[in-house]
């Protein structure tokens, strides 16, 4: 093993533990609007994934795509709010260069999704829970015919929208899913694979 490779190792260790002491410590607040705690939102949203047989990429989004909510110098949603707290950015802004590209826009973009689908399915509007309606109202609401054909360009479109609808569909109380410890080993593996085919190793 190079000393890169160990370095990498490190990294990705640490990485695993800061996300999973992230879920420890924040995890078991609640999802403001909503009946389930947050952990419960983001393990609920990967379990979907995975049992809709998304990839490791998409299911490590899915599971992942409301870290934000922990991170954000402006705090966790409530609704309460008036104003957009950006969540998706500061997720997306965790993650930085050191996952893949892929789970980074998915992460990034999930509110855009949101946005996207309001302005292209009459009926997804209808369908988001009221917490969901609330911040859309602070996150621009539904996107317009420009913004709507700009995003449907976007390389990751088809990831970004299935993370989406994970979000949606993962407000279920008493659901069973696996444990964080399941979905860190994903995320684990996408790592590993990741920064070893980035360095040909």
């Amino acid at each position: 093993m190079t000393i890169d490779q160990k370095v990498t190792g490190q990294k990705i260790e640490a990485m695993v533990a800061k996300v999973g002491d992230i879920f420890a410590t924040h995890g078991a607040e609640e999802y403001l609007g909503e009946d389930v705690t947050m952990a419960e939102h983001m393990l609920q949203s990967a379990h979907l994934a995975e049992q809709d047989g998304c990839d490791e990429l998409v299911v490590t989004a899915a599971f992942l795509h409301d870290i934000g909510h922990f991170t954000s110098a402006f705090g966790a949603f409530s609704m309460e709010d008036t104003k957009d707290k950006y969540h998706e950015t500061a997720g997306a802004e965790l993650l930085g260069d050191f996952f893949p590209d892929e789970i980074v826009a998915c992460v990034e973009h999930h509110v855009a999704a949101k946005r996207y689908l309001c302005g292209v399915d009459q009926e997804y509007y209808a369908a988001l829970s009221e917490a969901s309606k609330h911040s859309l109202s602070l996150q621009g609401g539904a996107m317009d015919a420009n913004e709507i054909a700009t995003f449907a360009k976007h390389p990751h479109l088809q990831s970004i929208i299935t993370v989406r609808r994970c979000d949606d569909r993962g407000k279920i109380k008493g659901m069973e899913t696996p444990p964080v410890s399941h979905f860190l080993g994903i995320m684990e593996n996408v790592l590993k694979d990741y920064h070893q085919s980035a360095t040909g190793v």
